[in-house]
């Protein structure tokens, strides 16, 4: 088990940590520490990148609550290595997670309608609807959750006890009660997810919903914020 040092502060650009293990994998070096800031493949989001010492992280990955790092060299079992994030990177999606928060928590409390699948990439972020919307309604929910941004409200996260839980309305995409880490944005949004945000909604700047399309009976759309947005437009 890694501890996971994005849980205690989603900003930690730097750590250090023990490794545990250094194996060779298929594309490269499989790596394991004691303890981590690096975010893997999850919550629909791909993984930070950054360095391990001199060495390159090429992707993150979780597998029973272990963390693994590949990389294109070993590093030496009991060394001390220092770890840096790429922030920049880990900075936009931040700011992009959390907007697609604030427009899930809008569409479900205006119309009633679930988030069913969210996908960010390096150049793409994505929202799966489960009915349709016009896009008059998604101007509306678009002008809603840019006056969030600007309320500059706080965006809170605990880990709830499986009773405090059975008293927390909150979104989510797969039922589950044990270890829920809950992310909520002031009245707009209560939702599980494991994936850093930012602190407060006015570091987002701005959130636009760019195009949609119908899928499976509901919507995919398509949003860019925060940095992302201002080199958009």
């Amino acid at each position: 088990m890694t501890e996971k040092l994005y849980y205690k502060d989603a900003y930690m650009r730097e750590f250090d940590a023990v490794v545990i293990s250094s194996e060779p994998c298929r594309d490269g070096y499989d790596v394991v520490l004691d303890r981590t800031a690096f975010f893997p493949n999850e919550g629909g989001q791909y993984s930070d990148s950054g360095t391990l010492g001199n060495l390159k992280v090429i992707e993150v990955a979780e597998k029973e609550g272990t963390i693994h790092h590949y990389t294109d060299r070993p590093l030496p079992v009991g060394e001390r290595v220092r770890g840096v994030i790429d922030f920049d990177e880990r900075y936009e999606k931040m700011q992009c997670h959390t907007a697609e928060h604030i427009l899930s928590g809008l569409i479900y409390k205006t119309y009633g309608l679930s988030n069913v699948g969210f996908h960010l990439g390096a150049d793409d972020v994505t929202m799966d609807i489960s009915a349709p919307l016009t896009r008059e309604e998604l101007d509306r929910i678009e002008s809603l959750a840019n006056e969030v941004v600007f309320e500059n409200v706080e965006v809170c996260d605990s880990f709830p006890t499986e009773e405090e839980l059975r008293n927390i309305e909150y979104r989510s995409k797969i039922d589950f009660t044990d270890n829920v880490r809950i992310v909520k944005i002031g009245e707009y949004d209560s939702c599980a997810c494991c994936a850093p945000h930012v602190r407060r909604t006015g570091e987002i700047g701005f959130i636009k919903i760019l195009d949609f399309a119908k899928l499976r009976g509901g919507i995919r759309i398509h949003i860019t914020a925060g940095r992302r947005a201002f080199r958009y437009f």
